[in-house]
């Protein structure tokens, strides 16, 4: 089948790359003549593992060819996919549908015989709607449908979780609109992937719903985490033990610095905005918004917390940069709130991520961008891993310890277990776990000045005898 992919971001580029391995004829369209240029001669602008040889063999083979010219390849065109960025619109959290509402103008125009109009972004509710009455406005003569199809893709694994799916949705009420889709995904009937119909508006709340659980998921066993401190509990093992619940599952229930990226922030904030609109507030999911938002300048007071409370002068080695390993993706990415609330703090930080930092230089200012983990650790009071890269899973410690100015690790992914740590002569302080060495005693001093401060207590007898580390006296 031939197949128009209007955008070749993210969604577009994986997409029209895997239909292209499918067997299908994919043209990937997009109005930036220098990036459909780079991406002819195999150059491919974003960080996927195993994109660049899929790209570069569906090329050679002729299935895969990228253009600026929208109106011949929607002509050719069987099924039409918008796989347009729809980022959050400035100011009052809507989805930004300039793009996708454009794509459909020129689709219109261009448009000849039965054509499958696809939605691929993720749009809010009744998206779909517009982009019919905007084709129908242009085009009253036009033999189309319009579907919603939206992906479930994660950044570091999109390949494959295009080719092996948990579910395909098809949001559509039209019998010739199904059997197209299900013509364009019938190579993965193999791989047993169940294909789910459903109405257009169904179709789309879909994706929203679940990028907005999955990011409760993780806001909620951050909140553990915290109280796992407080009580001397292990968050690792409340994760498992709730985990094995086939009712729960053990997926997004890993304690950390909050969640970012491309998806999560703004289909949440999306979804909140159209209950809103709809008098039907998402109170959860505004909830989750704000305790992430909260938590990522709080992973910088725990590492205050790992240095006696005060960060003035000290510097700061931070590994990992994007919001997931095996991306360059920076989009609100924790590390960014991470390293501007180090700043704020007085300290110097130091950064490396394998990926990331062309990415980064854009958004961080005054940060000192390394070419290693041993390059970035020179010198440094404390190491803090915010992205849990596989490089840095299996550290020389050795090597650490003679370039590092203190052998303090504050680890916000928990990749290492505390008791190793200790035995190679580290202070270890990681989220929800139970603190280690000479960082228990700092943190203990920190919390219990602060609430001392809070009360008006001075004296430093009082201070060094506080009883217990407190999270919520860290925050102050």
């Amino acid at each position: 089948m031939r197949i128009a992919m209007i955008g070749t971001g993210y969604v577009g580029l994986v997409s029209g790359a895997c239909f292209a391995d499918f067997g299908h004829q994919v043209v990937c369209v997009d109005k930036d003549a220098s990036k459909i240029a780079a991406l002819a001669s195999g150059e491919i602008p974003i960080f996927e593992p195993g994109l660049h040889d899929l790209v570069r063999s569906n090329s050679r083979e002729g299935r895969l060819l990228f253009t600026t010219s929208l109106g011949p390849s929607v002509r050719e065109a069987g099924a039409v996919f918008i796989a347009v960025g729809t980022p959050t619109r400035r100011g009052d959290g809507h989805a930004d549908l300039s793009y996708v509402y454009a794509a459909a103008r020129d689709i219109a125009d261009a448009i000849t015989g039965y054509t499958v109009v696809v939605t691929k972004s993720t749009v809010p509710v009744g998206t779909g709607d517009e982009i019919e009455a905007i084709i129908r406005e242009v085009r009253p003569d036009a033999d189309f449908s319009v579907v919603s199809n939206p992906e479930f893709l994660r950044e570091g694994a999109a390949i494959r979780d295009f080719k092996h799916p948990d579910r395909i949705v098809v949001g559509s009420d039209e019998p010739q609109a199904r059997e197209m889709l299900a013509e364009i995904y019938r190579p993965l009937y193999l791989n047993a992937a169940p294909i789910l119909y459903t109405g257009r508006r169904t179709a789309e709340l879909i994706k929203y719903a679940a990028n907005a659980f999955l990011a409760t998921k993780i806001t909620f066993v951050n909140e553990i985490a915290d109280l796992c401190e407080k009580v001397g509990a292990d968050v690792q093992d409340v994760a498992r033990g709730i985990g094995l619940d086939k009712r729960i599952g053990s997926k997004f229930l890993h304690a950390g610095p909050g969640y970012g990226g491309s998806c999560f922030p703004k289909d949440t904030l999306a979804l909140i905005t159209t209950g809103r609109d709809y008098e039907a507030p998402q109170r959860i999911v505004e909830a989750v918004v704000a305790v992430n938002d909260q938590r990522k300048r709080a992973m910088a007071r725990k590492v205050s917390a790992a240095l006696g409370g005060n960060l003035r002068g000290s510097t700061i080695a931070v590994l990992g940069l994007t919001f997931k390993p095996n991306t360059d993706d920076m989009r609100d990415a924790p590390s960014i709130a991470v390293i501007t609330a180090l700043q704020d703090m007085g300290a110097k930080v130091r950064a490396y991520d394998p990926a990331g930092i062309e990415h980064a230089k854009a958004m961080l200012s005054g940060v000192t961008f390394c070419d290693s983990a041993y390059a970035c650790a020179e010198g440094a009071d404390a190491l803090v891993i915010v992205t849990e890269w596989e490089q840095f899973r299996a550290l020389d410690f050795d090597r650490l310890k003679s370039v590092m100015a203190k052998r303090v690790v504050v680890d916000l992914r928990n990749i290492y277990r505390p008791n190793d740590m200790l035995k190679h002569g580290f202070d270890y302080l990681a989220v929800g776990r139970p603190i280690s060495g000479g960082v228990m005693a700092l943190s203990r001093n920190w919390a219990g000045a602060a609430r001392c401060r809070a009360q008006g207590v001075t004296n430093e007898d009082q201070i060094s005898i506080t009883a217990a580390y407190d999270t919520t006296a860290r925050s102050e």
